[in-house]
């Protein structure tokens, strides 16, 4: 689709990657206070995907909240990618989606016609995911933004959290890396079209088949991957759950592109912002490369699920995501904790 105006031009940085680092919000939500609510089971404090607040012994609400700016220029694509994105957090707790509102930023370069498809890839993808977009609210901008708020339901005894897997997991990844190193050279025309559609397609797809599937199971722990990366949300789960996560960097999906642009310095600035948040607790071999590390600090946009599950579930699990899902793939184990939260072998 053309467009009267490149949508990532308007924009400074793109996708997952505009979030603010780890690190830095980290030391900012530390000052906030906070209020306790004994019904309030996860809130930010937790570091979590998003909060939930429990109704009554079998329901709880899940919200969440996320936008960025846009990672294509295609503007229905872009609704669609923000939406999936979104809604990926309710998924990541083990809930299912809703009810939506859009949060959406326009400049003056953007057409009617433009912000009429960004919204309209929004709504075809709640739709898609079982939810409705009820509204929102739209203001001027400088660059374009667009998400939405979402909440979602889920069972209070069946909320998935990022800091409770446990010793003996298996941890498993539905998506492959290299998102934000493909987007970023693609910036500089050093990526083909059905490289860009390939990923384009894996940021639209929800994460829906992933979650219906892991539910089935005894997962533990589960965090969706995206602007802090493999190794910036891996870092919080193992930090969470007090546990060592082992990840083998050979096991770990990514698009193969990725690699050698890796290898040429073709880096996000987000990826330097995760690696100073979590190199601190990282351990890697020697025979794990610069570039398969730049590529675990990649910050991904609408990434895969990560799975902290038990290990008597594991291989059945595995095979019944394959079957939906052929690029998920065994990445890791969580063992007692060791010299680092996570090594890297």
């Amino acid at each position: 689709m053309e467009t009267e105006v490149k949508l990532t031009k308007l924009a400074s940085c793109a996708g997952c990657g505009a979030k603010v680092g780890a690190g830095t919000l980290a030391e900012i939500l530390d000052k906030l206070p906070t209020r306790h609510d004994p019904q309030l089971i996860v809130g930010f404090d937790k570091s979590d995907d998003a909060s939930v607040y429990v109704i009554n012994d079998e329901l709880a609400l899940v919200q969440t909240l996320d936008f960025f700016p846009p990672i294509v220029d295609d503007p229905f694509m872009f609704g669609q990618i923000a939406a999936t994105n979104a809604l990926s957090d309710i998924y990541a707790m083990g809930g299912e989606p809703k009810l939506a509102m859009n949060i959406m930023g326009v400049t003056k370069e953007m057409s009617q016609d433009t912000i009429y498809s960004i919204l309209r890839g929004g709504y075809e993808k709640a739709y898609e995911a079982g939810a409705i977009i009820t509204g929102g609210h739209t203001i001027e901008d400088v660059e374009p933004k667009y998400g939405l708020s979402v909440s979602g339901f889920v069972h209070p005894q069946r909320v998935l959290r990022n800091s409770a897997a446990k010793e003996g997991d298996v941890l498993i990844l539905t998506k492959p890396l290299g998102i934000g190193i493909l987007t970023t050279s693609a910036k500089a025309n050093m990526v083909g079209e059905p490289v860009l559609k390939r990923i384009y397609e894996q940021m639209a797809t929800l994460n829906k088949a992933a979650r219906d599937i892991m539910v089935k199971y005894e997962i533990h722990g589960c965090t969706d991957i995206t602007g802090f990366a493999l190794l910036g949300h891996t870092y919080e789960m193992a930090q969470g759950s007090h546990l060592t996560i082992h990840l083998d960097s050979s096991a770990v999906p990514y698009h193969p592109e990725a690699y050698s642009l890796a290898e040429m310095g073709m880096i996000p600035a987000g990826a330097y912002r995760n690696r100073d948040y979590a190199e601190q607790g990282v351990t890697a071999s020697k025979n794990v490369s610069v570039a398969m590390q730049d590529i675990m600090y990649d910050p991904q946009t609408s990434g895969g699920l990560l799975i902290a599950v038990s290990e008597k579930d594991s291989a059945a699990l595995i095979r019944e995501l394959k079957d939906a899902i052929p690029c998920a793939a065994v990445v890791g184990h969580v063992t007692k904790y060791e010299s680092s939260s996570i090594i890297i072998d």
